[in-house]
């Protein structure tokens, strides 16, 4: 079912992106790459190898919810979509497509947020 990691999402609040920024871009040496324009155009997106991490300031008015997540790459998003639901797990739909993806969103017994994409 997964076939890749494709991106960790951290998240900050707002008064500390300027640092976090900093702290990923010239202390540990990433490239920050272009978000989509659908994208929150707050924090910033880091390419490693074939991965990427992404930068979120956390926005309060979501709630207890935090949007840090690690998406999962699939070959067939429809097929993962049947399995998650066969094992009793909802599937939380996605809000804010982007372009050439496919994507949904559930979260494991933790609660912990997983990114489910499949690229077209």
């Amino acid at each position: 079912m997964v076939t890749a990691l494709h991106h960790v999402n951290v998240t900050v609040p707002p008064e500390l992106e300027a640092a976090t920024k900093h702290f990923y871009g010239e202390v540990v040496g990433l490239k920050q790459v272009p978000k989509p324009v659908t994208a929150r155009q707050s924090g910033a997106w880091y390419q490693i190898g074939a991965n990427q991490l992404h930068l979120s300031v956390e926005d309060e008015e979501r709630g207890q919810l935090s949007s840090r997540h690690i998406c999962f790459h699939v070959s067939d998003l429809a097929e993962a979509e049947e399995r998650f639901k066969s094992a009793g797990v909802e599937i939380i739909p996605d809000t804010r497509p982007i372009a050439e993806t496919l994507r949904f969103y559930v979260r494991d017994p933790g609660g912990n947020q997983l990114e489910i994409v499949q690229t077209k």
